[in-house]
């Protein structure tokens, strides 16, 4: 697409459906192979876009080993409350942090978020990890990495690497999350701006992740 193109406002798909797919069957066998196997894997999705990605990725690990089950390693963790920018964002309901029944103590902590950005989310679960025990481990799979970074934090899995532009907006859009509606921002660590519905589906898709360029 040309850059007039994109500078009229024309999104830019860099992920269809298929290659979202693609992505989290990739990541979930990185993760058995990082692991050496399903024991002790527990997986907690940032919301909003991270837990149905969880959700995803747990049920492509039982997909592959018949002796996972895919509700027992998924949670979700929400970071609101230790977010450092909650004085300059829109104010945001927190969301219910839902852990597993076997809790995290000792166990493989997988992170899952739908895009890496500046890493001050992930700096956030990490603090939000300490208040509920003490893992083995921690590691991080997002569908996205756009660069940018303000800390010194690096995903594990990538789905795509995405070289941007910090005025450009990667939206990311899930069927779990936003049915067969608008595009949304994947959250201030993604676009730099509050997660809403401002932009139309650039395929028709229910699922993809778009670029669009900033003002």
């Amino acid at each position: 697409m040309s850059s007039e193109a994109m500078a009229a406002g024309t999104p830019r798909v860099v992920l269809t459906a298929a290659d979202i797919d693609r992505a989290l069957t990739r990541i979930a066998h990185e993760i058995l192979e990082a692991n050496k196997g399903p024991q002790d894997l527990v997986l907690l999705g940032i919301p909003r876009r991270g837990y149905p990605l969880a959700q995803r990725l747990a049920a492509k690990l039982a997909a592959t080993d018949p002796g996972i089950d895919a509700d027992a390693i998924t949670g979700q963790l929400d970071v609101t409350m230790f977010r450092d920018d909650l004085a300059r964002q829109p104010t945001r309901a927190p969301e219910r942090t839902q852990l597993p029944s076997t809790g995290i103590d000792d166990k493989v902590v997988v992170l899952v978020d739908d895009v890496l950005y500046s890493g001050r989310t992930i700096r956030a679960a990490l603090d939000a990890l300490v208040d509920l025990g003490r893992p083995r481990a921690v590691r991080l799979a997002v569908l996205v990495d756009r660069g940018h970074r303000e800390l010194p934090i690096r995903a594990d899995h990538v789905g795509k690497n995405l070289p941007t532009s910090s005025s450009e907006k990667v939206r990311v859009r899930l069927v779990e999350t936003d049915g067969a509606g608008p595009a949304a921002a994947a959250g201030p660590d993604a676009a730099g701006s509050a997660t809403g519905p401002d932009a139309g589906s650039a395929t028709g898709s229910a699922d993809e992740v778009v670029i669009e360029a900033g003002l």
